[in-house]
């Protein structure tokens, strides 16, 4: 039987105890705040980040694990037993840790440790919907073979949405790609955000008021699915109740076999901001 881990970035903003059941390895980020620096979902929670960022009066910013954390992980599973490890990452138009992890790759291979690194194009639970369905498969029985061309399926497969209350967090942290011609044009218009095929975040769509946008979010999947059974998650920032109010309309709507909830974390919060809402799926076959 094969030997096989996961490995995934903090970015994906998957739950404790989905980490545990299904034996996935997060690699943090960091988040800097003035002097201080954090590891995200370690030593600082969602919950404490949104409080630090609402009492700041400067932005923190983040940064990526560096190449030699990635070595020290790919180590420590491998452990000389000749693992296979694939590790799934947030998009690299969005963050250098996709280049980090295939740096590390390049320094292991000569230690005879087989690493499988791949590009999500996506972030937060956008890649923690991939990271778990892959991780399930392998508990169920599925080869590294197929568990790497089921990650590059549910890649094209997933679609996400997410709607924020202002785009002044993705601009100053530079993150803001296709969607910059928003900036200065809205009155109370929520735009429709999504991530393209490279992995940059673009506009979809602009509607007035966070319901309305919602809703057209909501007919962009429905298109999407063409009816088929489905996977959901949600995620927010700091704004849970609007994401229960939205879980009960999706449930209402999609023959959802699987559904998560979860909280952006404190990287992701960082260049999106409080009350941003995400809301990501893929067919089942």
């Amino acid at each position: 039987m094969e030997n096989i881990y996961v490995v995934t970035d903090s970015t994906a903003d998957i739950h404790k105890e989905l980490v545990e059941a299904l034996d996935i390895k997060v690699v943090p980020l960091k988040v800097h705040f003035q002097n201080e620096t954090y590891l995200d979902g370690e030593t600082i929670t969602a919950e404490s980040f949104y409080q630090k960022l609402n009492e700041s009066e400067e932005l923190p910013t983040t940064s990526q694990p560096s190449p030699i954390d990635f070595v020290d992980t790919y180590a420590e599973l491998d452990g000389g037993n000749n693992a296979k490890i694939l590790s799934i990452h947030i998009s690299s138009a969005l963050s250098g840790t996709y280049q980090s992890a295939a740096l590390a790759k390049s320094m292991v291979e000569e230690k005879g440790i087989n690493v499988t690194v791949i590009d999500s194009k996506k972030a937060s639970y956008a890649i923690g919907i991939i990271v778990v369905s892959v991780a399930k498969a392998i508990q169920n029985g599925a080869s590294f073979e197929e568990a790497v061309q089921l990650t590059h399926e549910l890649i094209e497969r997933t679609q996400v949405y997410f709607l924020v209350d202002t785009l002044t967090y993705l601009q100053k942290g530079g993150r803001i790609g296709r969607a910059s011609s928003l900036i200065g044009s809205l009155l109370n218009i929520k735009p429709i955000l999504s991530l393209n095929e490279e992995g940059e975040v673009y506009p979809v769509d602009k509607v007035r008021g966070r319901n309305k946008a919602f809703a057209r979010a909501l007919e962009l999947l429905n298109e999407h699915v063409k009816g088929k059974s489905v996977i959901v998650g949600i995620s927010h920032a700091a704004d849970i109740e609007t994401a229960k109010s939205f879980e009960q309309k999706l449930k209402e709507t999609f023959d959802i076999q699987d559904f998560v909830l979860t909280e952006i974390g404190p990287v992701v919060g960082t260049h999106v901001g409080p009350g941003t809402i995400a809301i990501m799926m893929h067919t089942v076959k």
